[in-house]
């Protein structure tokens, strides 16, 4: 399938004293996403007006994020290996858990009855929730295990690993059905489309990697001048919203380190 080169309108939301390291929408209202900062904070934002509503400090460095399927809570990991979970309606701790194994991304279940980690020996660690006990692991990767991230539609799950390989899998059994090999570098970040079609996937390489899901061939290829951090597509619009390594103006002077970019794809994807 022909690559597509995007001529789309980019909005950007400033407000972050160091790079966002991930990003999530919230699961049911499309005009909320919420950022996870080394400034030591989280941020969510509204994309009505492009500005921050709540900003909500943490300990550590934060380095991945994600919103609850029921959007009651946010969870929030820095690189002490804590995860906070976060009121999100009061900004308020409601737990904290100190993990003793290198926690690299973290999501819930789409049942939210369940919390997945996947860590530094390349496992997936499934966790009941919200007691948070374990449950099962999986081996995953045979290298660093970076990044997951779950289907809207419950069918299926992806990981990304340092082998640059992004595997599909399926929820039920818990078993890879499909890899994607695009990438050349670690993947770092990967988000499902609202319809769970396309899968975007990123890494140090300067694209973004659109793929259709049930064949896995590309559909668009975003062009980036950085490597990227996160990507997320919008809860129920072909609308992909992305971080890039633009600390100190390493990559583009004139970009501020903390900003988060928003493009909208063909509406016929």
């Amino acid at each position: 399938m022909a690559v597509l080169s995007l001529q789309v309108k980019e909005n950007n939301y400033r407000g972050h004293g160091d790079s966002v390291d991930q990003l999530c929408w919230h699961p049911s209202n499309p005009d909320l996403f919420v950022t996870a900062s080394g400034d030591k904070t989280i941020r969510i934002w509204d994309v009505r007006t492009t500005k921050c509503i709540a900003t909500v400090n943490t300990k550590g460095e934060n380095i991945n994020i994600c919103w609850s399927p029921d959007g009651q809570t946010i969870a929030v990991g820095n690189k002490d290996d804590v995860v906070t979970f976060i009121d999100a309606k009061t900004h308020r701790s409601k737990a904290e858990e100190q993990f003793k194994f290198e926690v690299n991304e973290i999501s819930w279940n789409n049942d939210n009855n369940m919390f997945f980690l996947t860590n530094g020996n390349g496992c997936i660690n499934i966790l009941s929730y919200p007691e948070l006990k374990p449950i099962q692991s999986i081996n995953a990767h045979p290298s660093n295990c970076i990044c997951i991230k779950f289907d809207p539609m419950g069918k299926y799950f992806a990981t990304g690993s340092a082998d640059a390989l992004v595997s599909l899998w399926d929820v039920d059994e818990l078993v890879c059905v499909r890899c994607f090999s695009r990438l050349d570098w670690p993947v770092r970040t990967l988000s499902f489309s609202h319809d769970g079609k396309m899968l975007a996937s990123a890494s140090e390489d300067h694209f973004i990697d659109i793929a259709e899901v049930e064949t896995g061939e590309k559909l668009w290829e975003v062009q980036c001048e950085s490597p990227t951090f996160t990507v997320a597509w919008h809860p129920k619009r072909p609308l992909l919203a992305f971080a890039c390594d633009d600390k100190d103006g390493k990559y583009d002077s004139s970009r501020e380190a903390g900003t988060v970019k928003l493009f909208g794809l063909p509406n016929d994807s």
